[in-house]
């Protein structure tokens, strides 16, 4: 990672986790079955690779987001805890499996990410489709929401995912644009709101994410969210950063409910169609809620 470890005296400084943000430790008989399904399709879940904190809450559902395209990232998200490196595989076997894990969960609204490829032409944007069409053809009642990179700006990779005809096209802005250098330094922020604002016009049901807590102002997000609206963004999730390890960004503060509650009554008015915000509010939290 491109973060270095944070010196003992610094840590000390940080602020102390409120009672709010206490998360159980996944267990359960459901979580455990699909624990061995996803491990037996050689599968990966951004549920277990960004240490997600509902994914015991959603795997006891018996729902999953689905990260496809392997485990490893062509970038160093300073908030992220999937590793980097540079890929040098391709698993066109990965959307049957991924369908077939689908089937057998008997889910109704999959969720579908991956890491970033920026090695590869189309950056995935084929196995992406992909997935979608196997993950329907065997179950054709199934509704798709897909979390994408940003292409690196490529338009007609972006034609590809929409080809395959997803429910839902998420892609996350991650920060504010001040905080774009550390947090997302392979990133451009205009360049994600440009990937939302292609998506609306090819007719989807958009949505993006943000976290909070690595140092922006609540004006600064109210920005973030009334560029997303006006670029065509239909659903916002907000939800409050939790550093994954010691070599990660540290988090600045702990946001308080009521200021969660204050985004969702400001994106509310702004003209969201939802809006989940919350601490422990993800990307995929309440996803199914959100296929109107």
């Amino acid at each position: 990672m491109i973060i270095q470890e944070i010196p003992a005296q610094e840590q000390q400084q940080r602020p102390s986790r409120p009672d709010w943000l206490k998360i159980k430790i996944p267990s359960g008989e459901e979580y455990a079955r699909l624990k061995n399904l996803i491990t037996g399709h050689n599968l990966h879940t951004v549920c277990e690779e960004a240490r997600c904190p509902n994914m015991s809450e959603c795997w006891n559902a018996g729902t999953a987001t689905f990260m496809i395209l392997g485990d490893v990232c062509t970038r160093s998200c300073g908030f992220c805890n999937v590793k980097t490196g540079r890929p040098t595989w391709l698993d066109k076997d990965e959307p049957a499996r991924v369908a077939d894990a689908i089937r057998i969960m008997g889910v109704k609204h999959a969720v579908i990410t991956s890491v970033n490829r920026d090695e590869l032409s189309d950056g995935g944007a084929e196995i992406f489709a992909e997935t979608i069409r196997q993950a329907r053809a065997v179950n054709p009642e199934i509704t798709i929401e897909v979390l994408i990179p940003d292409f690196q700006g490529e338009k007609w990779a972006l034609d590809i995912v929409l080809a395959g005809k997803p429910d839902i096209l998420n892609h996350n802005t991650e920060t504010v644009p001040r905080l774009y250098r550390k947090v997302r330094p392979q990133a451009k922020y205009e360049r994600s709101l440009q990937v939302i604002k292609w998506s609306k016009e090819a007719g989807m049901v958009t949505k993006s994410g943000i976290m909070v807590g690595l140092g922006e102002t609540a004006d600064e997000v109210l920005q973030v969210m009334s560029d997303l609206h006006s670029w065509g963004c239909d659903i916002m999730t907000i939800g409050q950063y939790l550093q994954p390890t010691k070599q990660h960004l540290p988090v600045d503060r702990f946001v308080t409910l009521n200021e969660f509650a204050m985004y969702r009554t400001r994106g509310k008015a702004m003209g969201f169609k939802h809006v989940e915000s919350g601490p422990l509010v993800r990307s995929s939290y309440h996803a199914e809620k959100h296929v109107d």
